[in-house]
C-alpha cells in the first residue's frame, strides 16, 4: 500500500502512442501498429495485467475527498482491503477505517471478503492518486444483495436531482432502496429493481430534457401499471 506505487494519470489523444511494446495486449479504444499501441480516443490510460485500455474522459471517475462511492472488494492485504471504485485508481480501506473492531492478526475476510460491496466515503486522495476510503461516516455501510448498474459519473447529479428529488421519486414509486455512488455505480434493492434501473437509465440518457421529472413519473406509472405510484420505499 505504498503511495509511490501509484503513477500520475496519463491522458492520451487520438493517434497518441500509448506504449511501444509487444509485451502488452491492446484492449478497449486502442489498436496496434507494429510494436506500438495507438489510442483511438481522448482518455486515460488504464493497464490491467498485460492488457492496456484507454477509458474515455467523459466516462472516467476521478476521486475527490468527500465523495461517496460504491466499490467492490477485489483484494485483501495484511491490514487493508483493496476496493475497485470504477476508476483508473483502486482505493484502500484500512482496518481502522471501518466501524467494526478488527482484532489484530485476524482474517480480514471475516469482515469484508472479496466480492463484497461497500458504500464508502473518499477520505484521502494524494497528488499521485493514492486513494483511501472510509466506512466511519454514518451514511457509509456494507451493501447486501442487490442489482448493481453503472452510469456516466458526470450524470450522477441529474440522477440524484435537486435536493435528492429525482432519486426519491424513483425510490418511492418503485418501493426500492437505492444507493448512488458519485463514481457512477448505483445499487438497487427491492420490489421493482428492473423498473427503477430503467428509470435511472432514462434520466442518464435524457439529462438535459425539460420537464424530465414529469416524464420519469409518467414512465414509472406506465411500467408499474399504477396511476398513483407504489408504496413508500423502505426506510433504513
Amino acid at each position: 500500500m505504498e503511495e509511490n506505487d501509484n503513477k500520475e494519470v496519463e491522458i492520451v489523444y487520438p493517434g497518441s502512442v500509448v506504449i511501444d511494446s509487444l509485451d502488452v495486449i491492446p484492449g478497449q479504444n486502442v489498436y496496434r501498429v507494429g510494436s506500438k499501441i495507438i489510442s483511438k480516443r481522448v482518455g486515460v490510460v488504464v493497464k490491467k495485467g498485460s492488457i492496456i485500455n484507454v477509458v474515455p474522459l467523459n466516462g472516467v471517475y476521478i476521486p475527490k475527498v468527500g465523495d461517496f462511492v460504491i466499490g467492490e472488494v477485489v483484494d485483501i492485504g495484511v491490514s487493508f482491503w483493496v476496493i475497485d471504485i470504477n476508476s483508473p485508481y483502486d482505493a484502500y480501506l484500512g482496518m481502522f477505517d471501518v466501524k467494526d473492531y478488527v482484532e489484530k492478526e485476524s482474517d480480514l475476510a471475516d469482515y469484508y471478503d472479496v466480492g463484497d460491496l461497500v458504500f464508502a466515503k473518499v477520505s484521502k486522495v494524494t497528488r499521485t492518486k493514492f486513494v483511501n476510503v472510509s466506512l466511519k461516516d454514518p451514511q457509509a455501510k456494507k451493501l447486501g444483495k442487490g442489482m448493481v448498474i453503472n452510469v456516466t459519473p458526470s450524470r450522477v447529479p441529474r440522477i440524484i436531482g435537486k435536493g435528492g428529488s429525482m432519486i426519491k421519486l424513483i425510490k418511492d414509486k418503485t418501493n426500492t432502496r437505492i444507493y448512488v455512488g458519485q463514481n457512477g455505480v448505483i445499487w438497487i434493492s427491492g420490489e421493482n429493481t428492473e423498473i427503477a434501473a430503467e428509470a435511472i437509465f432514462y434520466v442518464e440518457e435524457h439529462s438535459v430534457m425539460k420537464g424530465l421529472t414529469e416524464k420519469v413519473a409518467e414512465l414509472l406509472d406506465k411500467r408499474l401499471g399504477d396511476g398513483d405510484g407504489s408504496k413508500e420505499s423502505e426506510k433504513e
